[in-house]
């Protein structure tokens, strides 16, 4: 038996393909299934099951349409009751795959209510545990993305679906779906596969005997769920669409349509010298879906403005992976638009600027990051709650603002929300807080 894992960084997931004797089971697909399929393919694998562990939250899925598509079985947790045919996996009523190969379901609710993991057996011998968002790597699932009602019922359920799979065998391979970077995970998961007995002796999780001791940990510092999140459940429950072509029309600016988001997906430094006015600046990076669909009106028309030659095809399938099909052009030519702009600087500019009576810095981090770094006279607010809450008051606009994350990538987004309003955006690029204090405190030892 092997497992081949397919990480996708800007969701901080991984999909997997199980192979056996010449067939394959696909575990959590997402929605652009060609790599999975191609990879079977290739290896000449006939694809006999897709599962499940639960209707996700962070993207949706591309089970169905990849078991339309091979003519597998789709195999969903019972208590998942999706509006289309799939086989309902109840807890611990064994599925025979042939070949010696059986999946075992094991309801293990906590992350989702209905969430299943599958333990794999060859021969009757249990080898490796599919676990989706319940045992992670060096972590847990968060309970909490269905809404604060039901977190402490959930955390409660997910300490008794950690007990579960942790009186597995030590050797057997651990597989989640959920991994490091991924805002479904309570703590940072590390590496991205495991064996029970890695996390018997690791994660720090598995070790809580205690229910409300557990779920106080799960609880203790919830990171901002995605506004996206909220649409995922229930696209996956009524079923998903197949995968768009991932290309789009040359547009001019002239030619955008009214009430289209404009997205600019250029480097920093090129938005800097000047973006269409309006428009919000998020690099192409491997979690751009992932901050175009927090920060933007979901399946609002999209127009992206790309350099020549930059690869749309993946910012747009970044946002198909969540849904979003509503790019309707690119604009790779901005003439004489470009005039919003804001200013990029290292950290000694940055610090230089700081110095000067008056400044205006604004840190855009999560709020769980501000316990590591703060400085004195910041304005604090996380770079999706300018969408939500909108813009700190009492900026001043006839002054810069510094903008400060952790490395750049966040407060540039800012600074495009800041520009578009009027003000003198500059951001900190290649530093973060961190540094601005390090080299505060350092200034101020001598």
């Amino acid at each position: 038996m092997d497992v081949i894992s397919f990480r996708t960084d800007g969701l901080g997931d991984q999909t997997h393909l199980l192979v056996h004797e010449g067939r394959a089971i696909l575990i959590d697909p997402q929605r652009d299934i060609d790599r999975f399929l191609r990879v079977a393919e290739e290896r000449d694998l006939e694809l006999r099951f897709v599962l499940e562990t639960h209707l996700h939250n962070d993207y949706v899925s591309g089970g169905e349409q990849a078991a339309l598509r091979t003519r597998a079985e789709l195999v969903l947790p019972a208590a998942a009751a999706a509006a289309y045919r799939h086989t309902p996996a109840f807890h611990l009523e064994d599925i025979e795959a042939g070949h010696g190969l059986t999946i075992r379901p094991i309801h293990t609710p906590g992350h989702t209510p209905e969430h299943t993991s599958y333990l794999m057996l060859v021969d009757g011998e249990p080898v490796a545990v599919f676990s989706g968002g319940s045992l992670l790597v060096a972590s847990a699932g968060r309970p909490d993305l269905l809404g604060p009602e039901r977190a402490r019922s959930l955390a409660r359920l997910q300490h008794g679906s950690l007990r579960r799979l942790a009186k597995l065998p030590r050797e057997v391979g651990l597989f989640p779906t959920h991994g490091e970077g991924s805002f479904c995970t309570t703590t940072g998961a590390g590496r991205h596969t495991s064996t029970i007995g890695a996390e018997l002796d690791g994660n720090p999780m598995v070790g809580i005997g205690e229910v409300e001791e557990f779920a106080d940990r799960l609880l203790a510092a919830p990171l901002p769920i995605p506004a996206f999140y909220r649409h995922m459940g229930p696209a996956n429950i009524l079923g998903v669409p197949p995968m768009p072509q991932v290309t789009a029309p040359d547009l001019s600016p002239a030619d955008v349509p009214p009430d289209t988001q404009v997205v600019d997906i250029r480097p920093r430094a090129t938005q800097a010298a000047g973006m269409l006015p309006g428009s919000l600046g998020i690099e192409l990076n491997t979690d751009f879906g992932s901050w175009a669909g927090w920060l933007l009106p979901y399946q609002a028309p999209i127009a992206l403005v790309a350099e020549p030659g930059q690869d749309t095809s993946e910012a747009i399938t970044q946002l198909a992976r969540i849904g979003i099909d509503t790019v309707r052009g690119i604009i790779r030519d901005l003439g004489e638009s470009a005039t919003q702009r804001f200013t990029v600087a290292g950290l000694p500019d940055f610090l230089t600027r700081l110095a000067q009576p008056g400044a205006q810095l604004l840190d855009v981090r999560m709020p769980t990051e501000r316990e590591e770094a703060r400085v004195a006279g910041a304005v604090e607010r996380f770079v999706a709650d300018l969408v939500t809450e909108g813009l700190p008051a009492g900026l001043d606009k006839e002054r810069p603002v510094l903008v400060a994350c952790a490395t750049g990538r966040r407060a540039t987004i800012a600074a495009t929300m800041l520009a578009r309003e009027g003000h003198q955006p500059v951001v900190l690029d290649g530093a973060g807080i961190a540094d601005v204090a390090t080299a505060l405190r350092a200034g101020n030892a001598t």
